[in-house]
């Protein structure tokens, strides 16, 4: 059995960043649009694979990548939706709403953002995916890498789990 080289190796390191950096950024930017989010989350990637070095192997580097980097652009979704969810109540000055009414809708929000947390990875991209970024199933399944029948079964799994949780939608 070879014994297989470390990434901590810079010669190693290296290697694994000319192979997948491009195609980590295309995916990225596919993903996002955003063409300096897509290279700044491949940054951040690289990263943190140099701070797991000597935790993953070489054969498992480009599937750590790729599923960092999704994590990573979950996670800008996720603070965008609180940033532009904050820049509307505070450009409100008054409302007609009672305090009853504001209340039920932050304890709603609340509900729904732990909600949508407590989803698979799997499901919780698909969902974003497409509530958010509104991606048709056919252009998910083509950034993901999967069937339109598995991005539909992720879907319906994720929209059942959020009804669960939240009686309402």
């Amino acid at each position: 059995m070879k014994h297989e080289e470390s990434i901590c190796k810079p010669k190693v390191f290296a290697e694994i960043f000319d192979n997948h950096s491009e195609s980590l950024r295309n995916y990225m930017y596919y993903k996002c649009g955003d063409m300096h989010l897509a290279e700044d989350l491949v940054q951040e990637s690289f990263v943190k694979l140099w701070q797991s070095c000597s935790k993953v192997l070489i054969s498992k580097a480009k599937s750590f990548l790729f599923t960092v980097a999704s994590n990573l652009f979950l996670n800008v979704v996720a603070h965008k939706k609180v940033v532009l969810k904050h820049q509307k109540q505070t450009t409100k000055q008054y409302t007609k709403e009672t305090p009853e009414f504001i209340l039920e809708e932050k304890e709603f929000m609340e509900k729904l953002q732990n909600a949508i947390a407590d989803l698979s990875e799997k499901q919780r991209e698909v969902f974003l995916l497409n509530r958010i970024d509104k991606k048709t199933y056919t252009e998910i399944a083509e950034m993901v890498g999967i069937s339109v029948k598995a991005v539909e079964k992720r879907m319906s799994l994720a929209l059942k789990k959020l009804r669960e949780k939240i009686d309402v939608l």
